[in-house]
């Protein structure tokens, strides 16, 4: 038996969810209302559940919602989720009871999940087994599938505190950056995300990644940047951009999202004082954590991604590994079927990306 009761959320319940989230510890912009509504623009639907317990919010779980092609079935995902207080057990079961009676209405064949919590807490760990989760395969088919492995800063310390801690070439690369004349700024303007979009195509095709449409990007401006929920930044040199990033916000909170540099003028180091410029603007809004994102679990030098995981180690944050992804199997013998149909699609996608960067590569 719980006290918690649990609604299907409106968006009369916006303000209370956002503020639910927002304010507790283990919120996330992943699962705030706009993110979900930027989600919507991409064939996912939003689906917002807030438990209460003495009419106060105790827990809440985005879910998006996709339909299976040529099928009345579709999967859940909850990027981030659940948010609740770690130990609050009873408002988390009656998310997942509330969520699998969702399942039924919507034909959903599973819930997938990556919650926010480190891959040391066994305790949280063995909860998730005990309510059913098991540990899923690579999520490739929910596109935004959150790392595994970041690094998180703790921006409490003061400025001098946080600079002095840096490695010595990243405190380097940063005055130098200054001293070169590079100049970083918060864009206001809406039509400015044409010259990070080319940025950020640029940088795609000398990476060799896929990248999302233009739209995307000025999905994100109207939907978030007017609540103070996304921040882009840009680094000028010349007069000209060079380098733009992506901040995201939710209560105390901030996340480097999107990150893009121009093949010109790399020597300058605008990627690190935009990175040095974007932690102050998040401790000056109150945040208390600056999460860098997405680095290799596999600390080798002769990894692809190695120098992305030195750069961000450069700014003294901790590394950490979450507890990966879960899954709630609801419809066990289409959930067998999915597993085996969706690689043979997210291969093609790999081939894709493969035959994109033999193409770069010759011309």
């Amino acid at each position: 038996m719980t006290d918690c009761t649990v609604r299907l959320t409106g968006p009369e319940d916006q303000e209370t969810y956002d503020g639910f989230v927002a304010g507790n510890i283990k919120g996330h912009f992943c699962q705030s209302w706009a993110w979900g509504d930027l989600k919507a623009t991409t064939d996912w639907e939003p689906l917002r559940l807030l438990a209460f317990r003495k009419d106060q919010p105790a827990g809440a779980l985005g879910v998006l919602k996709r339909r299976i092609p040529k099928t009345p079935f579709s999967i859940f995902y909850a990027p981030r989720g659940p948010v609740a207080d770690p130990g609050d057990t009873e408002a988390m079961d009656a998310l997942w009871e509330a969520c699998r009676k969702l399942a039924g209405t919507h034909r959903a064949i599973m819930l997938e999940i990556d919650p926010d919590i480190p891959e040391s807490n066994r305790e949280y760990i063995e909860y998730f087994e005990k309510c059913g989760f098991r540990r899923s395969g690579t999520g490739e088919g929910f596109e935004g599938t959150q790392p595994r492995y970041v690094f998180r800063l703790d921006i409490r310390p003061t400025e001098d505190e946080l600079f002095a801690a840096m490695h010595p070439k990243t405190r380097y690369n940063i005055r130098y950056a200054v001293k070169k004349g590079v100049t970083i700024r918060e864009m206001t303007d809406r039509q400015e995300l044409d010259a990070f979009y080319d940025i950020l195509k640029e940088t795609a095709d000398r990476d060799g990644f896929l990248i999302r449409s233009r739209q995307y990007y000025f999905d994100i401006w109207d939907r978030m940047v007017p609540r103070g929920e996304a921040v882009f930044f840009m680094a000028d040199f010349g007069g000209a951009p060079i380098a733009g990033t992506l901040a995201m916000f939710c209560g105390d909170k901030c996340w480097y999202l999107y990150g893009a540099s121009s093949n010109a003028h790399r020597n300058v180091m605008p990627n690190y004082l935009i990175q040095w410029h974007m932690i102050r603007e998040a401790k000056a809004r109150g945040c208390t954590l600056y999460d860098f994102r997405g680095v290799p679990g596999e600390l080798t030098e002769d990894n692809p991604l190695y120098g992305l995981y030195r750069f961000k180690k450069g700014f003294a944050g901790e590394f950490t590994g979450f507890m990966g992804q879960y899954v709630l199997v609801y419809r066990p013998l289409l959930y067998r079927l999915w597993n085996v149909a969706e690689p043979l699609y997210y291969k093609g996608i790999r081939r894709l990306i493969r035959l994109r960067r033999r193409w770069r590569d010759k011309n």
